[in-house]
């Protein structure tokens, strides 16, 4: 199943250190997904400024219980980044001719 998922950060002043804190560990387990074939596509959302301020994601897994389970470990949800996380069933458009 595809999902869309749209994660939106805290807003306290420690906000943006806590996601450039766990940017790293975030962006290997993005990696991971795009290595296993469950990262079809994302990337920060940006305020006006241009500073990052949530993530928005489209994802394969084969439900949405599995996906749940992997975003409560997402570095960005332990490392309380992500204040509010929003996951969309979607049919997204393929990006290779099948």
């Amino acid at each position: 199943m595809q999902f869309v998922v749209t994660a939106i950060d805290f807003t306290d002043t420690d906000a943006l250190a806590r996601r450039m804190a766990n940017r790293e560990a975030h962006l290997a387990s993005v990696r991971q997904m795009i290595a296993d074939g469950k990262f079809l596509s994302g990337g920060a959302i940006l305020d006006a400024s241009e500073k990052m301020i949530g993530s928005t994601l489209h994802l394969e897994f084969p439900d949405r219980a599995n996906l749940e389970q992997h975003i409560q470990s997402d570095p960005y949800i332990t490392g309380k980044v992500w204040e509010h996380v929003d996951i969309k069933v979607a049919k997204l458009v393929p990006l290779k001719s099948q």
